[in-house]
């Protein structure tokens, strides 16, 4: 069950001026870089997380075009599937997702692939791809004898999970987009030291 409260515990004091990428070349590091702008969900905020594996862009592909291997690397995707007979990801192509969270409590959504340039873009929107409650994209650049992995995502504009908790407290609609921005940040940072690890090892 949804759980308003528990989606903005106590917010630090910081940093007030924009929405930087973080580099997550160590995840036990993290420290965050999302910082307070006052953005509200109409704004579609984004974040985005980078980091250098020492493998090339051929297997770090493999690793982030691989939806069923994503669970693993996530605390709050517990599992995912492709659709329609689907096995591999094309623009078009559907997915079912389903998630857990303490405070949005559990949910599945529907993603559709919108963009897919093998070694170089993945991306898909949840949700209705003209009005998504989220979009996300892995890019992929080979550099200096490696790949330089980016996770990005963007909030809205459709409504998602986040917007019941707006409606509960709308005055509070510019700490729970922080908080869940933030929230992304961290996560994101995990799973590409995951990948990271994965590529290096493989």
């Amino acid at each position: 069950m949804f759980d308003a409260q528990r989606v903005l515990p106590s917010l630090r004091s910081g940093r007030r001026h924009g929405y930087p990428h973080a580099d997550c070349t160590s995840s036990s590091n993290y420290l965050g870089l999302v910082e307070w702008t006052g953005a509200r969900y109409a704004d579609m905020p984004t974040v985005e997380v980078t980091t250098w594996i020492d493998a090339p862009p051929e297997r770090v592909w493999r690793l982030v075009s691989d939806i069923g291997l994503m669970p693993g690397l996530s605390e709050e995707l517990q599992s995912v599937e492709w659709l329609d007979g689907v096995s591999q990801p094309a623009v078009g192509a559907r997915f079912l997702g389903r998630s857990k969270h303490p405070a949005l409590g559990e949910w599945s959504a529907e993603s559709h692939v919108v963009e897919h340039d093998p070694c170089r873009v993945f991306t898909w929107a949840v949700g209705d791809p003209g009005q998504p409650g989220a979009t996300w994209r892995f890019t992929l650049r080979g550099e200096r004898a490696g790949t330089t992995l980016s996770q990005w995502v963007r909030l809205g504009p459709g409504r998602s999970g986040l917007s019941i908790a707006i409606d509960q407290m709308p005055d509070k609609e510019q700490k729970i987009v922080f908080v869940r921005l933030r929230e992304f940040e961290k996560s994101m940072t995990r799973t590409l030291s995951r990948i990271k690890t994965l590529a290096e090892q493989a």
